[in-house]
C-alpha cells in the first residue's frame, strides 16, 4: 500500500530540462517532480508519492485529506 500525501505548490523550477515544483506538506517543504502535471501552478495543491506528483486536487479535498491524515496520527 502507498501513501499519496498533499501538499501545495510553492514555486515551479526547471533542473536539467526537468521541470520539478517547491511543494510544501504540512510546513516541510521538498522539491517534487511535476513533469506528470504539466497544468499544475503556483498555489495549486498536488498529491504526491515518492517525490513524483500524481494528481492535482482542490483546496477543499487536500484540507480534508490532512485532516483525516492528522487524526491518523493522534490516534496512533
Amino acid at each position: 500500500m502507498c501513501l499519496a500525501v498533499p501538499g501545495r505548490v510553492l514555486a515551479l523550477l526547471d533542473e536539467d530540462g526537468l521541470r520539478l515544483a517547491q511543494v510544501e506538506f504540512g510546513g516541510v517543504r521538498k522539491r517534487i517532480c511535476v513533469e506528470t502535471l504539466p497544468e499544475i501552478g503556483v498555489g495549486e495543491w498536488l498529491l504526491a508519492h515518492a517525490g513524483i506528483a500524481l494528481q492535482r486536487i482542490d483546496a477543499d479535498a487536500a484540507e480534508a485529506a490532512l485532516a483525516e491524515l492528522a487524526r491518523a496520527a493522534a490516534s496512533s
